[in-house]
């Protein structure tokens, strides 16, 4: 994926009230729940559907670290779907989402000042509409330049245009991102 889809996947598994399935088995077995069937999960992960049996059963404890990393991401994607919906939820209407990046910012302003992109370390709170706009684009498969796009022009408003305050006319370039990192 991207920096920003995968900030906000972390921001959201945040609020989880329990922490996903820690053993192999464990987590083949919820996959299976959720599923429903054992040919669907061994689909999913890319495995033979007797090998998902033998994790059932706990005949085989570890897997290979990809398949690992496949069984985690599968999990987690599919953990607590209401906690998630209700923690976007809340950021789309009334909190809001925090970020934290150290990225290179550009302007395009007005001739005469200064418009040249520098590294700025920011951490601010985007209002609710940029929060709802931005789950919105994730859940609808937006690009990563399109997410990118909706952060810079959030950040623009909440920082350098100070909530629609001072310089009207400037639109933010958001490059060079070095951390991005956000917060419900």
């Amino acid at each position: 994926m991207g920096l920003v889809s995968d900030g906000l996947d972390r921001a959201v598994h945040k609020a989880f009230t329990r922490p996903i399935p820690k053993s192999a088995g464990a987590q083949m077995r919820y996959l299976v729940r959720q599923l429903k069937g054992t040919r669907a999960v061994a689909e999913l992960l890319g495995v033979s559907q007797r090998t998902v049996e033998r994790y059932i059963k706990d005949q085989i404890r570890r897997p290979r670290p990809n398949l690992a990393h496949r069984l985690a991401d599968a999990v987690r994607a599919r953990w607590q779907p209401r906690v998630r919906e209700q923690a976007r939820r809340q950021a789309a209407t009334s909190t809001g989402i925090i970020i934290d990046t150290r990225a290179r910012f550009g302007f395009t302003a007005a001739p005469g000042s200064t418009d040249d992109a520098r590294i700025r370390h920011l951490t601010l709170a985007l209002p609710p509409a940029f929060a709802a706009r931005l789950f919105d684009a994730h859940q609808a498969g937006a690009s990563e330049q399109q997410l990118r796009a909706i952060t810079a022009e959030g950040l623009g408003e909440a920082y350098f245009r100070d909530g629609g305050r001072r310089a009207h006319g400037l639109e933010v370039e958001f490059t060079d991102v070095e951390q991005l990192d956000f917060d419900l």
